[in-house]
């Protein structure tokens, strides 16, 4: 399985390596969306005297992730609408190699594109005062995050008809960080509004971020975090693998 799975990741990495602008079209929106919050609302928003170049890093990684993820779906769909994936399965493989390659080189794809987030985050004056243990954490939990995702990205890409089917699954994860506390303090926010902010899963998952990054006790953000990732990243593997095979 490994040695197929790794056989199967280079080919797509070769597409990834021969198309650049991939990775520069994914980062094109939340490069525009950190600019226009740091430099156009961000004098207006109170976050208690904290950076808000730090403030604003991890939605825009969350947000990252989940435009990057889109490709993914449509790398499944191209596959499947021009019957690679179906020939790739009567082949003597391993079939779980097919998504796992998928879902690796998501993984690497979007390590590239958030290094490239962070980047211009010090650029504009991200100051962390993260440890290298909260560093580990950090991209150990941006990891979980983009796992789950993608693996939520193999479903559409597999049962989509169109193109544009296959990529529109993302739309309301990229918009779900404006919900949550990734651009402001729930506090501000009306009563129906501040409670699906505070009870939704990327609210957990900045506000651990935002804690590591800032060398910060954690408390239990980072539990309630996991849950909700390994929760969804979980239930979209199993849903993943039941639609490949009847699919395939």
């Amino acid at each position: 399985m490994l040695r197929d799975t790794s056989t199967l990741t280079g080919r797509l990495m070769k597409q990834i390596l021969r198309s650049p602008d991939t990775i520069i079209t994914v980062a094109i929106t939340p490069i525009a969306i950190f600019l226009l919050f740091r430099y156009v609302f961000g004098g207006a928003i109170e976050t208690g005297g904290a950076n808000y170049t730090n403030y604003l890093l991890p939605g825009i990684l969350l947000i990252t992730i989940a435009s990057s993820v889109a490709y993914t779906a449509l790398r499944i769909f191209n596959d499947t609408s021009k019957g690679i994936t179906a020939r790739l399965a009567t082949m003597p493989i391993s079939r779980s190699a097919v998504l796992w390659s998928h879902v690796l080189t998501s993984l690497v794809s979007n390590a590239v594109t958030a290094v490239l987030i962070v980047g211009i985050a010090f650029a504009m004056g991200f100051r962390p005062e993260a440890s290298l243990l909260d560093w580990l954490a950090a991209l150990g939990v941006l990891a979980l995050f983009t796992l789950a995702l993608t693996w939520m990205s193999v479903i559409p890409g597999l049962t989509a008809t169109t193109m544009e089917g296959a990529g529109a699954f993302s739309y309301p994860l990229i918009f779900l960080p404006f919900l949550s506390s990734a651009f402001a303090p729930t506090d501000s926010m009306p009563g129906p509004v501040r409670w699906f902010a505070e009870n939704q899963p990327v609210t957990s998952v900045v506000e651990t971020l935002r804690a590591l990054f800032e060398g910060q006790p954690v408390g239990d953000d980072i539990w309630i975090a996991l849950a909700w990732i390994v929760g969804i990243g979980a239930l979209c593997y199993v849903l993943a693998l039941r639609t490949y095979r009847r699919k395939v």
